[in-house]
């Protein structure tokens, strides 16, 4: 280790110390100072750890948090970065708080975001890739889908080695060649049938010959089992599969993956994909049924993750969107509850969330009218946009109350006319209301992402 090397690990560590110790939470700062006396100190941090590399648009924080959960039934030292810190410095941060006895077995699950995987793997270099999917996401961050494919194929590509285990039923993963090795999961549980995807959907066309793709079956958006018409561009084989969907609602889901029936405390289509990827690394590195089990079972709401929170005598809901399939899919699963609900939509526009919010116009909020929901706070610093947005999707004024800040927001939460509430909110307005929660005591954490 250089000298460098050191003094970095030691400013890092002492940082680290004194914001848990008396800022009551940790940040990114730890793995920014470390990385300012040492711009190659994750080499050093990350040398003897067995890495994977959780990466997509969506479902990356809840596929990371069920992979850590059943590796660690299964192995000695599973270490992750907070929800949230998938930057470089916050990568950073997360070795430094390590805590290692001599002799473990070392794993490292790491959520990293698309833009920052290429800068990460120049330092670390992971054995197993997961590429979750690629949808329309923060277009001014990212642009379209290819370049964000393109991002995370280049940051995989410097450690060539490792095996990228993709989602399947995502044409986009199968678009290109890419330089490591693929393997991929899916759902196959259902008989063929001829189908199209929605007419208003991202990467149907053929990237050989341009046509549009057919399906034989497509679960939402642009996956399923897909195929070219007019070529021979197919879904791969399926190395992890799912062939049967047992039971789905709005809190659980029940199902059968290679022969073995699991279940999840989340409801959701969205979130069966996550436990499929989950469950693929786990027979990936031999963890047997019985532990993958208990791994799935652990039943601890990830941050803004359909985490419930109780507000008064509100059961309240929260589930973060940030683009119009995610948002699709957490609306159908809205739908699924039996309960008469009330809804919240908080709608910020910062550079986490992605400054353009004319993606809420390509959201099926239409669905909303047809629920009969009795009351709908529209909030969030682009609180305007998002009324007009429910307003035009059929929500009835009258139903419908516009509220700017979150102080406000709560306050209303307490007299809405049901028991049971669902919040969506953006990411830094799920940050800033967990603030204001934690300031009145409704949770504890507030701002901490993990």
């Amino acid at each position: 280790m250089s000298i460098k090397s050191l003094l970095a690990t030691a400013a890092g560590k002492s940082s680290l110390w004194f914001l848990k110790t008396f800022m009551k939470g940790g940040s990114s700062l730890p793995g920014k100072l470390a990385l300012k006396i040492d711009p190659q100190i994750l080499d050093h941090l990350a040398k003897d750890y067995q890495v994977v590399v959780v990466t997509g648009t969506n479902g990356k924080t809840l596929t990371t948090a069920l992979t850590v959960n059943i590796l660690k039934q299964e192995f000695d030292h599973v270490l992750t970065n907070p929800t949230g810190a998938n930057m470089v410095q916050g990568i950073v941060s997360t070795f430094l708080s390590a805590k290692v006895k001599k002799g473990e077995k070392k794993f490292a699950v790491l959520e990293i975001d698309e833009a920052s995987l290429s800068k990460v793997t120049e330092y670390i270099k992971p054995e197993l890739f997961v590429f979750t999917n690629i949808f329309r996401d923060q277009m001014d961050r990212y642009g379209e889908i290819y370049t964000t494919y393109r991002l995370i194929v280049e940051g995989a590509a410097k450690s060539p080695q490792a095996t990228i285990l993709a989602n399947g039923d995502s044409p986009i993963f199968n678009s290109i060649d890419t330089v490591n090795p693929r393997i991929y999961y899916g759902f196959n549980h259902q008989a063929d049938q001829e189908q199209m995807a929605h007419y208003n959907t991202d990467g149907v066309l053929c990237p050989h010959c341009h046509h549009i793709l057919h399906y034989k079956l497509n679960t939402y958006a642009n996956l399923g089992k897909y195929y070219c018409p007019n070529c021979d561009f197919k879904r791969p084989a399926l190395t992890y599969q799912l062939t049967d969907l047992k039971e789905m609602s709005n809190t659980h889901a029940k199902f059968v993956i290679d022969g073995e029936e699991y279940g999840i405390e989340v409801g959701g289509m969205y979130n069966i994909y996550n436990a499929l990827a989950a469950c693929s690394v786990a027979e990936y590195y031999h963890v047997s049924p019985e532990k993958i089990r208990k791994g799935l079972a652990y039943d601890e709401k990830v941050f803004g993750r359909q985490e419930v929170i109780q507000i008064k005598d509100k059961k309240c809901t929260l589930v973060l969107v940030k683009n119009p399939v995610g948002l699709n899919q957490v609306i159908d699963m809205i739908g699924l509850a039996p309960r008469p609900f009330s809804l919240v939509c908080l709608l910020n526009a910062n550079y986490a969330d992605g400054i353009d919010v004319s993606w809420i116009w390509d959201g099926n909020h239409e669905a909303f009218a047809d629920m009969a929901i009795p009351q709908v706070i529209a909030g969030g610093e682009r609180h305007k946009d998002m009324a007009l947005r429910l307003k035009v999707a059929g929500i009835e004024e009258d139903k419908l109350t516009e509220v700017r800040e979150l102080d406000e927001v709560i306050e209303q939460i307490a007299t809405l006319p049901t028991e049971n509430v669902y919040i969506l909110a953006t990411y830094t307005a799920v940050l800033q209301l967990r603030k204001k929660l934690a300031e009145k005591g409704y949770i504890k954490g507030g701002m901490d992402r993990g």
